[in-house]
């Protein structure tokens, strides 16, 4: 029987992660996922792991990018500034094909920014932040129930594609506490991971690199990265539409503001009206073709994001000029209330000629 806990948000994440078969953790102390450090602390030795306060972001990353070569489930986790340092070897994962889980709980910026809880790093997590054609698969929960979930599924997600994941969150997210089921971990049937630096008294050499000096070699390896990325679009896109097929009006949010967003659109789906909700929840892939298919010129779309107008981009270029894409959004660290959403989603109403 699935046992329901109290815990919060970061909190999540850290057991999920054990939950999951992680044990090598290094992290460096950021607000506002301090918590996962601290977690990870004390039971990451219970699970017979190992964790490691690094010296810098820097120096996290790269231990991890070590213990997942040797062949352990490996995580870490920051939050904006921090995650920005480690760019470099974010770009070395992918291009040495190891797995590894990055968790990124945001805080606004730009530069140190606030410790308030933002969605202003989805261009650095959906178009890659380092140097390099390279995509992570991204995660955008907007629950604690989605952490728990996500945490554990982006451990399998990164030993089957051998390659990065992320679990995109907010300061929000990483602090509140809600009820949520522990669910239980249930392995599934992914490959041995023969290509790790396990030692090979009883086999040839394995060798784990991301630098290609012959002619042609690099391009070729960018072109297996490129089916791998396209497998991604094709398999594993996550998404969650509410009312969309009468609705004139469709919210698109993601992580936090989905869910401060989606209390506004039930309360006017209540008083009548016909306003849809439409989450995406992996960010890279993103659910494009689904977008596309509610678009038309009787239909309008709004994107609601605590950034300046980042997932507004995707989904314009998802619609593809069908349907008009309006925004609304705060910045640096400010909450956006489902009343604020409310009161401007009733001004677009009025505006639509179609309502």
């Amino acid at each position: 029987m699935n046992k329901k806990l109290f815990m919060r948000g970061n909190e999540v994440i850290a057991e999920a992660a054990i939950q999951a078969g992680c044990r090598f953790y290094a992290g460096y102390p950021i607000t506002p996922q301090n918590e996962i450090p601290e977690y990870m602390s004390w039971r990451m030795e219970e699970a017979g792991g190992v964790f490691i306060q690094a010296e810098s972001e820097l120096a996290a990353i790269n231990m991890v990018y070590g213990a997942s070569a040797a062949g352990a489930r490996a995580m870490t986790s920051s939050s904006s500034p921090g995650i920005s340092l480690m760019q470099e070897t974010v770009s070395y994962l992918c291009g040495a094909e190891l797995p590894a889980v990055i968790v990124n709980m945001q805080r606004g910026g730009p530069g140190l920014g606030n410790i308030s809880g933002s969605q202003s790093d989805y261009f650095q997590a959906v178009k890659g932040g380092g140097h390099g054609d390279y995509k992570l698969l991204v995660y955008a929960p907007y629950n604690l129930q989605e952490l728990w979930n996500l945490t554990m599924l982006a451990f399998d997600k990164a030993d089957e594609y051998r390659n990065p994941v992320m679990i995109l969150g907010d300061g929000v997210l990483g602090q509140m506490m809600e009820p949520f089921y522990q669910m239980p971990y249930i392995k599934p049937a992914l490959p041995e991971k023969t290509w790790a630096l396990s030692g090979c008294r009883d086999r040839e050499p394995n060798v784990i690199k991301s630098l290609y000096m012959g002619e042609g070699e690099l391009e070729f390896r960018n072109s297996i990265l490129q089916e791998k990325f396209r497998k991604m679009k094709e398999q594993e896109v996550r998404f969650e539409a509410v009312g969309v097929e009468d609705a004139k009006l469709i919210v698109v949010a993601f992580g936090i503001a989905a869910r401060i967003a989606l209390s506004a659109v039930n309360r006017l789906r209540r008083e009548g009206v016909k306003i849809g909700f439409f989450r995406p929840i992996t960010l890279f892939p993103f659910p494009a073709n689904e977008l596309l298919s509610l678009a038309g010129s009787a239909r309008r779309f709004v994107t609601i994001e605590l950034n300046a107008g980042q997932m507004l981009e995707d989904v314009r270029l998802a619609v593809n000029g069908k349907s008009d894409v309006l925004f609304y959004g705060r910045t640096g660290g400010m909450i956006i209330t489902p009343e604020e959403i409310y009161e401007d989603l009733q001004r677009l109403r009025v505006s639509n000629s179609g309502q």
